[in-house]
């Protein structure tokens, strides 16, 4: 359609702004167009119906059309597929294509032949059209079919590392181009959906493929043709991450190395054998995308300062504790990031060590060498370290020598598994460590939680006492503006985008240290902490909620109420 001239007629864009937009080398119409709206050179809605007023055919909006899904079964897939069309509605003997070419007539003259319909094209973004494919006939469907033929670099996955072939017939059969092509768009669509985790799960008659994005699974739609190819899937991924594909009895670990666009990612790869076969879990860490910056994490400002000045201390362990997934090692290392000078020796042990941090150094734990964080952590005080990272405190040894560390002069992050601040205290006295030791020591401890941040698509909603929880601060309801979600385009029809931190920080003042000395429950604590000033998650969710940040569905989702 050369889009570009059009534009430019219509006074859309300037002479300028094409040829800069064409260096320093041509686009193709797609992404001439996506490269003008992501400057914001166009609006893409305008420019969408200008080229639609050109073509002489209908612009549509896939996102707030009405799709005639019934269509499909008339529809061959191949041609869906190869040229990136979709049905969407039918008058008479004519049904309606949404297209982005719609004057290449040659895919609608196939189609027409192959369905006894007239064929009427209307124009629609070639991005939703690929949406709603793989929404409603599955990720990964064109290459079940076998119908992409690309190279296998072009599809926008680059390993980094050598693959190592046994030459099995399970080995060959993970290298065909259409199970490659399938493993790589599974990838993809995760890393371009900021997925955190992949799962693909074996059932007793499918293949399950779900998401994790923001914390929440989704199901992934695939065709049901791909659970032929279950087996050679996951052979393929343990190839790609190094495993034994031969043994599909034990579980095993390990990483896959990418670059996607650029940025590397590293994928670990976790695989476990299940009564229906092995089931498998990615864990996606694109480096490219993360910022560990302190101040974008989401705490209050009373609790930002507090915990800037707890993370320049001489001495002392300071401890972030939460579940898996709650963004513990966010936390970290954007506190070492903001210590680190070159005055400062900041070593880390790590299992694994998800990102390399400029300036700090790195051990990688190995169990099976020995290498625990306990031997590590021994060794690296004979290395002169300023600051210490444990990775996560599981064992009294690691306890004893993170103490040891602290009470010879150094700072101590580390991690622990406790649903709040106040249970680590016990949760280390439990492993064996003496009380006196960790109310010596521990200088503070921050828990924290993630929870799904409202999009900007959300929508004001005026509630009474009567429709919130009852320890939601009520005194604030009549002046304050709740939010909840919607959904829209930008958010996938969630509601949600992103997420951000609540956090419980528990500053130790000699009131707690008695307490910790005196072995008390974790209650007895937490009561204390809390008449001494400190805000629970619980009152950090609220205030995120009063701020428009969040809903109050996700806090009662994350946190508990607090009963002291």
């Amino acid at each position: 359609m050369e889009i570009g001239s059009i534009l430019l007629e219509q006074g859309l864009i300037n002479t300028d702004q094409l040829a800069s937009a064409q260096t320093p080398h041509p686009l193709s119409d797609d992404e001439l167009l996506a490269h003008l709206v992501a400057n914001g050179t166009v609006d893409k809605f305008k420019a969408m119906e200008t080229l639609a007023r050109e073509a002489g055919v209908e612009f549509i909006d896939l996102n707030e059309a009405s799709v005639d899904l019934d269509l499909l079964k008339d529809f061959p897939q191949k041609i869906i597929y190869r040229q990136i069309l979709f049905p969407i509605r039918k008058q008479g003997n004519t049904v309606f294509v949404a297209t982005s070419e719609p004057l290449n007539f040659y895919p609608l003259d196939e189609i027409g032949a192959a369905t006894g319909m007239m064929v009427e094209p209307v124009l629609a973004e070639k991005a939703e059209i690929a949406k709603l494919i793989k929404t409603h006939l599955g990720v990964g469907g064109e290459t079940i079919e076998g119908l992409i033929k690309q190279k296998i670099e072009e599809s926008g996955i680059e390993l980094l590392e050598e693959l190592e072939l046994d030459g099995s017939e399970l080995s060959e059969l993970a290298q065909e181009a259409s199970v490659v092509r399938l493993v790589n768009e599974i990838l993809l669509e995760a890393i371009e959906t900021r997925t955190s985790d992949v799962h693909i799960e074996s059932q007793k008659d499918a293949i399950v493929i779900r998401y994790r994005i923001d914390g929440i699974l989704h199901t992934q739609p695939v065709p049901p043709e791909i659970n032929h190819f279950r087996s050679a899937i996951v052979s393929r991924l343990k190839i790609m991450a190094k495993l034994n594909i031969a043994e599909k009895r034990l579980p095993q670990d390990g990483r896959i190395k990418l670059r996607f666009k650029g940025r590397d990612v590293d994928v670990r790869v976790s695989v476990i054998p299940m009564i229906h076969g092995e089931s498998l879990v990615m864990r996606i860490l694109d480096k490219g995308s993360m910022v560990f910056d302190l101040e974008n994490l989401g705490m209050a400002a009373e609790t930002r300062r507090q915990f800037s000045e707890l993370i320049r201390m001489p001495h002392g362990i300071i401890l972030v504790t939460g579940p898996t997934g709650s963004g513990k090692t966010t936390t970290l290392y954007s506190s070492l990031i903001e210590i680190n000078e070159p005055s400062t020796k900041i070593i880390t042990t790590e299992d694994p060590v998800e990102y390399q941090l400029e300036g700090i150094n790195q051990i990688q734990v190995h169990h099976k060498i020995g290498l625990t964080f306990g031997h590590s952590l021994r060794s690296i005080l004979r290395h002169d370290p300023d600051v210490v990272l444990v990775g996560e405190i599981r064992d009294l040894e690691t306890a004893e020598n993170a103490i040891q560390a602290s009470l010879t002069g150094h700072l101590v992050f580390s991690t622990l598994h406790t649903n709040d601040a106040a249970g680590a205290f016990t949760r280390m006295s439990d492993m064996g460590v003496e009380p006196f030791l960790v109310a010596s020591t521990v200088e503070a401890v921050m828990a924290q939680r993630l929870v799904r941040r409202l999009c900007d698509c959300k929508k004001a909603v005026k509630l009474s006492e009567a429709d919130v929880p009852t320890d939601f601060p009520a005194d604030n309801l009549a002046s304050a503006t709740i939010y909840e979600p919607v959904g829209c385009r930008e958010c996938r029809n969630v509601g949600y985008r992103g997420r951000l931190g609540v956090y419980e920080l528990l500053v130790v003042d000699d009131t707690l240290r008695q307490l910790a000395h005196d072995r008390v429950s974790t209650w007895e604590i937490k009561k204390a902490a809390i008449n001494g000033g400190m805000k629970t998650l619980r009152d950090d969710g609220w205030a995120k909620v009063l701020m428009g940040h969040t809903s109050i569905d996700e806090i009662l989702r994350i946190t508990k109420g607090d009963r002291v």
